[in-house]
């Protein structure tokens, strides 16, 4: 039976950087033989961050998010996966807010407030965290380290892939932000730069299932 590996897409943008990243990582997982299943989290039915509920601290619950919402099957399927893709863009310096939402239970229900052990997950799977950005992808190295860190600890080894300086429109003619945006440059990277970061994230996804 082929690995199970679970895509989450935390940008709202269809067809864009984020999720196309994420749609080459799963072709390159199920070109592995595994089976992808993907959630988008804007099309998801409400959910909220953690709630601090500490439902997850008591014994017959360790490991496993109380709140029942939106995010449940998402939690439920990463539990029993082999892999976990996740891809958010960079808003005003951080990941979006769904993405947050998820980390928050994701990782606070294998949170044990114990040394020994510190984290309760009995399945930790590789992760591939991919991070898109308008800006050149330099100066979030402190960012990327904490969620890098974070993720190893309590979700399972996780690798990080950075797509930055990203094409955010069509036609920036249509704006007035040419004065902002090099909008050729921009232009050139997507055409030249990006196909080779899918195929970056193409063989990541390979290596996940590995």
């Amino acid at each position: 039976m082929g690995k199970k590996i679970i895509a989450v897409n935390a940008g709202p943008r269809m067809g864009w950087n984020t999720e196309t990243l994420i749609t080459e990582a799963s072709k390159g997982a199920k070109s592995a033989g595994a089976e992808v299943k993907r959630y988008d989290l804007f099309r998801l039915e409400k959910y909220t961050g953690c709630i601090s509920c500490f439902g997850c601290k008591k014994e017959k619950f360790k490991g496993h998010c109380i709140c029942r919402d939106g995010l449940t099957p998402v939690l439920d399927d990463i539990r029993t996966a082999d892999g976990l893709i996740i891809g958010s863009p960079n808003y005003l310096g951080e990941l979006t807010a769904s993405f947050r939402a998820l980390y928050e239970r994701l990782v606070f229900q294998n949170l044990t407030y114990s040394m020994n052990p510190m984290c309760c997950n009995e399945n930790m799977i590789p992760v591939l965290l991919i991070m898109t950005s308008n800006a050149p992808d330099y100066g979030y190295q402190a960012l990327l380290q904490n969620y890098q860190q974070t993720m190893s600890r309590f979700v399972g080894p996780t690798k990080v892939f950075v797509s930055g300086d990203t094409l955010q429109l069509k036609d920036y003619s249509k704006t007035d932000w040419p004065w902002y945006f090099n909008a050729e440059a921009k232009y050139k990277r997507h055409e030249t730069v990006f196909p080779e970061e899918c195929r970056k994230v193409y063989e990541m996804g390979i290596e996940l299932v590995k």
